[in-house]
């Protein structure tokens, strides 16, 4: 038996023991220190037929919010119940179930979401069909950015907008992977992400930073100096500086206990991360060593066993607001996953969070005390 064989033989049964291991619930994350138990007191709001509220978003007016669901549609809370408001292709002809990952390329997977202040107008980041924009009635949304050098947008996950200087800000996730696919971008390490910004003048994209592992939320600072990304397979979030005298460079902003995906600024310039998962040591061992993610990739699991092992086994939920600096100020959790799960978005408002779940069929509003 030669090396290779050898080698292979070992990875598979250590992955083996991790299965087994991992059945007995001894993997399941380890507590984050200072965290606060809370979330499970968070009130639902559930959506008829539809899941995966991703992001969450406000109108200019203060009308919404406004969400993304997996079946291509974008919704409005109006307050009773929800309503369509936007989709990103007129296409809909097989997009009737609230979850298909494999139409998800007719019908369009949008992520994140962002209001302009001035013209009302909704910007979408549709995973598939690339940044889009509808007008404030709604409608059939039109695309703004479907390619980058040549390239067609594959992922495109989040973004946010200067509204003074009529920037977008976004992210393209990989260039390997389609969204369905996610969970091999990141046990594979995929290192083909993009942060880029769209001026609405010149309609240019700039790619900003390449060689990203799963580029996934943006957020702006308050005043405008950075620009904040967050890298979730590496489980940080990296600093862009628009000025200064460090303009045009990067550093580390915060790294974080789990794989993060939106952040959002709240009034006062402090920022909220969801984290989908905490760190287990499944996701520790496969962040580590590449041969061992993709070794769970060529396991007979499907995508439920797969996320299972990665996650730790127990759902749960995780928000943490971080300073205008990159330093922890809070953490809320739902440890048991009680109430909230795998969220994706957290967004606060008149003192309440807002907080949205790519997986689960509603939306969560926990009042801060």
């Amino acid at each position: 038996m030669n090396s290779k064989l050898i080698l292979a033989a070992v990875a598979l049964a250590l992955i083996a023991v991790v299965v087994a291991i991992a059945a007995a619930s001894v993997f399941t994350p380890p507590p984050v220190p200072g965290s606060h138990d809370v979330l499970s007191a968070a009130e639902l709001i559930r959506l008829a037929g539809a899941v995966g509220p991703e992001s969450l978003v406000f109108d200019p007016s203060g009308g919404g919010p406004y969400t993304g669901v997996a079946d291509g549609r974008i919704l409005k809370w109006n307050g009773g119940d929800w309503v369509e408001f936007a989709v990103t292709t007129s296409k809909r002809d097989a997009c009737s179930l609230p979850f298909n990952p494999a139409m998800e390329h007719i019908c369009g997977r949008p992520l994140g979401l962002k209001f302009h202040q001035k013209t009302g107008d909704l910007y979408i980041a549709d995973a598939y069909l690339g940044l889009h924009v509808v007008g404030p009635a709604g409608g059939v949304a039109s695309p703004v950015v479907t390619e980058v050098e040549g390239q067609r947008l594959r992922f495109t996950n989040d973004l946010d907008i200067d509204d003074e200087k009529d920037v977008i800000y976004f992210t393209d996730s990989s260039t390997e992977y389609y969204r369905r696919e996610f969970m091999s971008s990141v046990l594979t390490m995929d290192k083909t992400g993009k942060f880029m910004k769209y001026d609405m003048s010149s309609k240019e994209v700039t790619v900003l930073l390449r060689g990203l592992a799963f580029a996934n939320g943006v957020a702006l600072s308050k005043d405008h100096s950075f620009v904040v990304v967050v890298e979730t397979t590496r489980c940080r979030v990296l600093r862009f500086w628009l000025e200064g005298p460090n303009a045009g460079t990067h550093n580390i902003f915060a790294e974080l206990p789990g794989y993060l995906d939106n952040i959002r600024r709240n009034s006062e310039g402090e920022f909220w991360v969801a984290l989908h998962s905490k760190n287990g040591l499944v996701s520790k061992l496969s962040a580590s060593y590449s041969w061992f993610g993709r070794a769970l990739l060529n396991l007979p699991l499907n995508f439920k066993q797969l996320h299972y092992l990665l996650v730790g086994g127990k759902p749960h939920a995780t928000a943490i607001k971080l300073s205008d600096e990159g330093k922890v100020l809070r953490v809320l959790e739902d440890v048991e996953g009680k109430t909230l799960k795998f969220i994706s978005e957290v967004e606060e408002r008149d003192g309440k969070l807002w907080i949205a779940s790519v997986l689960m069929p509603y939306i969560g509003i926990y009042k801060l005390p």
